[in-house]
């Protein structure tokens, strides 16, 4: 070996493009039927100790960006604890290995974060085990295409979006910002929709543009105590909730100027920027992480 670093990767070309075959699955969704399979940074990912120490709270951690991200976040040093859905026990045991085997602390805890009374269980869970919360990571969030219209959005739907994208969040934010020490990090899964909403996904792009002017709001409530808040807006990403959610998989991401979607892997190093020190003067804002979509 020559000991010189490898020529850059085409981004094309560098994650499979569409398209993929036709997959089914029920809501949650689970990582193992994927076709192709998502990467998460299993073999890619190299730590450089930018979180060495730190105590973080990951939700929707199973799988997709939160999997990628406790991964990374665990690469770089920091333990975490995330939650996951009952249905998603074996993803979310997989996201357990890989961040013991980074060599830190893992904590799985099945939470609905519809409900606040769990929201706030979960937070006492984490102050328990870890003593503080450094980065709390919003990130769990459901989704479920109407292409009839808004006509077909039950209210029932509509209260299960805004409870899971929007109440949780809220709630959690709340409950952890007594434990969040001077130099701590809230970091938002917004997304593309939040700027350009698909019809038939009406409810959930509403969810996610509130998100963004939640993100907003709170980094300049927070700026004074030195607690920073941002968010990183993902355009189409392979996860679980693809196949679970939507109607047709063949296609997907393939919309997006690099002709595919992003593989969770490609979403962790924004949240870790986020968190880091090296973010130190970065708040409110958003990353728009869309594989070229122009976003405002």
């Amino acid at each position: 070996m020559s000991g010189e670093d490898p020529a850059p990767s085409n981004p094309v070309t560098k994650h499979p493009q569409p398209e993929f075959p036709q997959q089914d699955q029920t809501h949650p969704g689970w990582t193992g039927p994927m076709d192709p399979p998502p990467d998460h940074g299993e073999e890619s990912y190299r730590g450089s100790d930018l979180l060495a120490g730190r105590k973080a709270v990951v939700t929707g951690g199973d799988s997709g960006i939160g999997r990628a991200v406790a991964l990374a976040f665990a690469r770089e040093g920091a333990d975490v604890l995330f939650t996951f859905l009952p249905a998603e026990e074996e993803d979310a045991a997989e996201t357990t290995r890989l961040v013991t085997d980074a060599g830190r602390t893992a904590v799985p805890v099945a939470c609905d974060i519809r409900e606040e009374e769990q929201c706030r269980l979960l937070i006492a869970r984490a102050v328990k085990e870890f003593g503080r919360i450094d980065i709390l990571v919003n990130n769990a969030a459901y989704q479920m295409s109407q292409p009839d219209g808004i006509e077909a959005i039950t209210t029932e739907q509509f209260d299960r979006v805004m409870r899971t994208n929007l109440y949780g969040m809220f709630w959690l934010c709340k409950s952890a910002l007594p434990h969040i020490p001077q130099g701590g990090s809230i970091i938002n899964s917004a997304s593309v929709q939040a700027y350009k909403p698909s019809p038939h996904l009406l409810d959930y792009a509403t969810t996610k543009g509130a998100i963004v002017t939640f993100t907003q709001g709170l980094a300049q409530m927070l700026a004074s105590d030195g607690i920073r808040v941002n968010a990183v807006a993902p355009g189409p990403v392979w996860t679980p909730l693809i196949p679970a959610t939507l109607p047709d998989t063949t296609t997907f991401g393939k919309q997006s100027p690099l002709g595919r979607p992003a593989q969770p892997a490609e979403m962790a190093p924004a949240y870790v920027f986020l968190a880091s020190p090296q973010a130190s003067y970065i708040t409110a804002e958003i990353v728009n992480a869309t594989g070229g979509t122009p976003l405002p």
